[in-house]
């Protein structure tokens, strides 16, 4: 493949999408490009603003928190296991206000809270648990939630 189709394709692959750094060089190694060219290619890409890290982090934490309700510990994982670096990780999650937060926190336990069936309280509450750990919220944000579903279910 000549070096103009590779560029030409690995732009393609940046500009259809953020990706992380992790992201590029996996697709530049399927191509069997050896080491030395990978990094040509990658700094051409930073160089020419394909590619950003810091971008990319704010716009994945913008999206899979906006359309999956992704909490910040799950976040934090998967730009971790992005390899994206702790300062990107921070400056990412202010893309989030707090209020937007907890507004999609209580919105979400309360659907999921209504959402399950389960007639004893103890399975019930484990399952709502369960559900918004594996989301990524913090442990005290989900108790106190529950307390509060629990104290209106207890009224009704």
């Amino acid at each position: 493949m000549l070096k103009s189709d590779i560029k030409n394709k690995i732009e393609h692959y940046c500009a259809y999408q953020e990706r992380c750094h992790e992201e590029v060089i996996s697709k530049l190694k399927s191509l069997k490009l050896p080491y030395d060219e990978i990094d040509e290619y990658m700094a051409y890409l930073i160089e020419n603003n394909y590619l950003n890290e810091e971008r990319f982090a704010c716009s994945f934490v913008r999206g899979k928190h906006n359309i999956k309700k992704w909490g910040k510990i799950r976040l934090v994982n998967e730009l971790k296991f992005r390899k994206i670096s702790r300062y990107n990780i921070d400056t990412a999650l202010k893309e989030i206000s707090s209020e937007a937060y907890l507004n999609t926190f209580n919105s979400l336990a309360e659907k999921e809270w209504e959402s399950i069936k389960e007639t004893n309280i103890q399975k019930k509450k484990r399952k709502f648990c369960d559900f918004l750990l594996r989301k990524g919220y913090e442990s005290n944000l989900i108790f106190e939630k529950l307390e509060e579903l629990e104290a209106v279910d207890s009224r009704q």
